[in-house]
């Protein structure tokens, strides 16, 4: 149970994201909700900053939409969601409704996706939907999440995330405590229902708000799981839905586990690109220097962190970097950069993976993971960091946000459900050697779909696929299906790009 002070300071906290996402136009429409439960009116207006302004003549409009915080208890307290939308530029005969969208996380912003995945979709796609982004509860605008300190997550710089030794292991968990706590602290009555389960409500809530009968979608990493949730508590409003690099049907921590293998793996074919390209990086000859090299780099960073950069904001850069390929050059070139300098500059990311307010993505992130299902024990994240050190003692944790689920404060009874037979086919996307969402992911996800097909992008080594690698056979297979409905009889092999060429 939460205390007076946090119910206050949620209510507090409810009414200031009211006056923040509030429209700002004096001129709105307003759509009236249909079978939506305990959801109040969508009414369209301006938006906040946050929000990119689309290519003349079309335009984004903003509104907010007052959920209740548990829809178990819809008299209970309520929260808004921030929602946007592009309406189809098309003639209204080719409009096939709307097309809801999320960009992954959890913890990801979708208010602004609207805006720039909209530019990236085929013609076909935009001039048949409008384009519907919110931001999940729990972030951006959506009555955000804050876990104050996170356990010392934004020190700079941060403790190393590889502990190495039982000293060493018993401070990480330790900081893993103190990360629940702040997090218990900081949310208060909103943490056990910044789940999955509840955000597939509060979709369901827009569609009835926009007066669509179906919900077709767009989800992208964690919007993958959040699809799949969504088709497995709504079936029967399940519409056209894309599943590009689909998280699997795993509890959290599985899935960070089995991404961290994969990381190892991509980074060992990183380590053979650089060294393909000797003369460019000049990292050394073979993978097995530039390895050597890596190291070296990291080991100064620990022993003497440069300007609040230290191991794991080291462990970051890699983590972001290793994700998408276009970005191996700039990794290579900082790893130089240092070496020769002992300057990290050519390390930072020019703006953090978690987008600019990465606090509240760090907060939301683990808040949704932990309201999902049961999370580890403290030994079996030890014995499994020791058995990932087995394969490669300097491995990249980064994306072990689950570990701090072991101390959550409201364990879930059961894990969020996922998928159903009465559900329509959907189309799964995805990259053959994706790091961050591996593609055995999509293949376990698919079985929780019957009828569904898979459009895989051969000899691809990044994470995002539909409207962002560029890949003709892959952006008309998805267009194909999302405009005319057009499923492929069977699972689509694309030919990918495969390493890129050094620049």
């Amino acid at each position: 149970m939460s205390s007076p002070t946090h119910r206050t300071a949620l209510l507090c906290a409810l009414a200031a994201i009211a006056a923040t996402v509030a429209p700002a136009a004096p001129a709105q429409s307003a759509v009236r909700v249909h079978s939506a439960g305990s959801a109040s009116a969508l009414r369209f207006g301006a938006c906040p900053e946050s929000v990119p302004e689309p290519p003349a003549p079309e335009r984004v409009e903003c509104g907010r939409l007052s959920v209740p915080l548990d829809w178990n208890r819809p008299r209970g307290p309520r929260i808004e969601i921030a929602v946007s939308r592009v309406r189809a530029s098309g003639a209204p005969a080719e409009r096939r409704g709307i097309l809801l969208v999320n960009p992954g996380g959890p913890g990801g912003s979708g208010l602004p996706y609207a805006v720039t995945k909209r530019a990236k979709l085929p013609v076909g796609v935009r001039r048949s939907y409008d384009v519907v982004g919110f931001d999940p509860r729990g972030v951006g605008q959506s009555a955000p999440v804050d876990c104050g300190p996170m356990g010392g997550l934004f020190a700079a710089p941060d403790a190393d995330p590889v502990p190495v030794g039982p000293t060493a292991e018993r401070a990480h968990l330790a900081s893993l405590r103190d990360l629940a706590d702040d997090c218990a602290a900081g949310a208060g009555e909103a943490l056990r229902h910044l789940s999955t389960e509840q955000t597939a409500r509060d979709m369901d809530a827009i569609r009835a708000a926009l007066g669509e009968r179906r919900t077709n979608f767009l989800g992208v990493s964690y919007g993958t799981y959040l699809g799949a949730a969504y088709a497995a508590a709504f079936p029967h409003r399940t519409g056209r839905m894309v599943l590009d690099s689909a998280v699997g049907p795993w509890n959290w921590y599985d899935f960070d586990v089995i991404q961290s293998r994969a990381l190892l793996r991509q980074r060992d074919t990183f380590f053979a690109w650089t060294a393909a390209h000797a003369d460019r990086f000049r990292l050394g000859e073979g993978a097995a220097a530039v390895r050597r090299a890596y190291l070296r780099v990291r080991d100064h960073l620990t022993a003497d962190p440069v300007e609040g950069f230290g191991p794991a904001e080291f462990d970051r850069a890699v983590y972001r970097a290793l994700g998408r390929t276009e970005r191996w050059a700039g990794l290579a070139d900082g790893l130089r950069t240092y070496l020769r300098e002992g300057a990290p500059d050519g390390l930072r990311p020019a703006e953090d993976f978690a987008g600019p307010d990465s606090r509240n993505y760090e907060a939301a992130n683990r808040i949704v993971k932990c309201a999902d299902g049961p999370g580890p024990t403290p030994r079996r994240i030890v014995a499994d960091i020791r058995r990932t050190r087995h394969l490669d003692p300097q491995p990249v944790l980064t994306g072990m946000e689950a570990s701090t689920c072991a101390y959550w404060h409201h364990h879930p009874a059961r894990r969020t459900p996922l998928g159903s037979p009465d559900a329509p086919p959907v189309l799964l996307v995805a990259s053959a050697h994706d790091p961050v969402t591996p593609i055995e992911g999509a293949r376990q996800l698919r079985r929780l779909l019957p009828g569904s097909r898979l459009v895989t992008l051969d000899n691809d080594y990044s994470h995002g696929v539909f409207a962002s690698r560029g890949n003709a056979c892959v952006d008309d297979a998805t267009a194909a299906y999302l405009v005319d409905g057009a499923a492929p009889t069977a699972d689509v092999r694309c030919a990918g790009p495969g390493l890129p060429a050094a620049p």
